[in-house]
């Protein structure tokens, strides 16, 4: 069992492909490095999808979500990374992606994407 930092997100078979439903995960966790100072950045995802024929497999997830750690990047970048490497993942029927970083400079930034076929 591998606890590396990971850009391989796996899938697994949705149970239910029949069915609209929706999951929600929230990543309480994320760093990243801002690219002006080099300064830790903190963030707070959610991911909500309706997955078609795919979903997203957890542990891949949080390896994925641990590359970020050391890479410097703008907020509005990060976000659409992550929201096109899901999206290329699993080809959802819908996904929108929450990301609320902490305050840096007296200012909250929230970052919010949505993707649909």
């Amino acid at each position: 069992m591998t606890t590396q930092p990971s850009d391989r997100l796996e899938t697994f078979p949705n149970p239910n492909p029949n069915r609209d439903y929706t999951i929600i995960m929230d990543i309480p966790e994320f760093t990243c490095l801002c690219p002006k100072t080099g300064q830790p950045d903190f963030a707070t995802l959610k991911i909500e999808y309706t997955p078609d024929d795919l979903c997203i497999e957890l542990k891949s997830l949080k390896l994925y979500m641990w590359t970020f750690r050391e890479r410097g990047a703008f907020h509005e970048a990060v976000t659409n990374e992550i929201l096109d490497h899901l999206v290329n993942a699993i080809d959802p029927r819908w996904m929108k992606l929450t990301m609320k970083f902490n305050v840096r400079g007296g200012i909250y930034t929230d970052v919010v994407i949505e993707h649909s076929k």
